[in-house]
């Protein structure tokens, strides 16, 4: 199990462990990244057929028919499958409501624990999703939200079984994403294509409306590295600039971190830690690499601002100094660390730790032993050695504008 999740394997029942194992989560077994149950059971035609069996008081039954049928929809999106719904008789999956005992021999555990299960395609209880009554079920973001619990079982219905990738619908843990952002991460992607190909018509991917990269005014609302990448920040949009080559990619930054809100406000990357720090309001994210680190997000306090600091403007890690400079305002706050605590004289004046920086930082990055600040319309290239700026620059001028 802490293999499966990223954790340190000690094989003991540590805190990690146990924040894991209490978390909302499918009944189904944990497997490895995409992958399909053993014998990798499929359908054997196009046209499968689902019947809601009951309903939960929970909701109005229009919005459960609403969150299930959205849900199977998020799969034939990307595959040749298409869904149709019977009113009786015996369909190929077979939709209900229960508490504890159901009827499977798989009992529930009451509130909280596991949300629901699904059983990979076959014959008679193949394809079926239960979800357990003693949950509070919502098409929002409060209790458990139905769409999302149900597109991740009819993954498990169709022949997935869980993943390993943080992030990806088939992790078996809960975590809530507004279901009008929802785009099926392509972990899930690959692993239903491999299972039953493409979709003949396939839905348009979502594209930024605007790309404003080459504006002459742009700005941007967070920067940092990550594995000798550059990624741009702005609104749901991120620029990965991979040096040597132009010009920088452009996507939505919820297809490559669906669990991530749009709207980044900083970010920082610590190298040597493979980790990666992002900011919004009062909470922060950890990234090892590419994946979000259990546990978070955390709130911004546990690193010692005080409660009148309710967002960080631009933030980014000296790696020869080992210190993380926090810009909040026309202040910067320095943290040690090597010490995880906050220096003492914090916060500090800009203008006096950062020489002809501007009273406000939108953004800031190193590279190459340089702090580059994002400062309104331009660019300011700083040495931490001489304290003083070097060049200034146009925003633009690293996406090969």
């Amino acid at each position: 199990m802490q293999e499966f999740f990223g954790l340190e394997v000690t094989g003991s029942l540590d805190s990690e462990t146990l924040e894991v194992m209490q978390k909302p989560r499918c009944g189904v077994p944990d497997v490895d990244d995409y992958s399909t149950f053993a014998r990798r059971p499929t359908w054997k035609k196009k046209e499968i057929t689902y019947r809601i069996l009951n309903y939960t008081p929970d909701m109005e039954q229009a919005d459960v028919d609403k969150a299930i049928d959205k849900a199977l929809k998020v799969w034939s999106d990307v595959t040749p499958l298409r869904f149709t719904r019977i009113y009786d008789g015996i369909s190929d999956i077979q939709i209900s409501f229960g508490a504890e005992a159901h009827g499977d021999f798989y009992p529930f555990d009451g509130p909280h624990g596991t949300l629901a299960h699904a059983f990979a395609p076959s014959e008679d209880i193949g394809g079926d999703a239960h979800f357990d009554e003693d949950e509070n079920w919502t098409k929002g973001s409060v209790g458990y939200n139905l769409f999302l619990v149900a597109a991740h079982e009819f993954g498990h219905s169709l022949g997935l079984s869980h993943s390993s990738i943080p992030g990806a619908l088939m992790y078996p843990t809960y975590s809530y994403t507004n279901p009008n952002e929802f785009h099926l991460p392509q972990d899930d992607v690959n692993g239903i294509q491999a299972l039953y190909g493409s979709s003949p018509n396939p839905v348009p991917s979502k594209k930024p409306t605007s790309s404003s990269q080459c504006d002459t005014n742009v700005t941007f609302d967070a920067i940092t590295t990550l594995r000798g990448e550059i990624m741009f920040f702005k609104d749901r949009t991120l620029w990965r600039k991979v040096p040597q080559k132009s010009p920088a990619e452009e996507i939505l930054i919820e297809q490559f971190w669906p669990s991530l809100p749009s709207g980044i406000q900083a970010a920082y990357e610590i190298p040597e830690k493979d980790q990666v720090f992002l900011f919004k309001g009062t909470k922060y994210w950890a990234l090892s690499g590419y994946d979000i680190v259990q546990g978070y997000p955390k709130s911004i306090y546990t690193l010692g601002f005080p409660r009148t600091v309710k967002t960080i403007d631009a933030a980014v890690y000296d790696e020869d100094a080992q210190k993380i400079y926090f810009f909040v305002a026309d202040q910067y706050w320095s943290y040690d660390e090597e010490r995880h605590t906050m220096d003492k004289g914090s916060p500090k004046r800009i203008k006096d730790g950062f020489p002809g920086i501007g009273q406000k930082v939108h953004a800031v990055f190193q590279n190459n032993g340089l702090l580059y600040f994002f400062s309104g319309h331009r660019q300011y290239e700083f040495s931490m050695t001489a304290k003083r700026v070097m060049k200034i620059l146009k925003n633009n001028s690293w996406l090969g504008c």
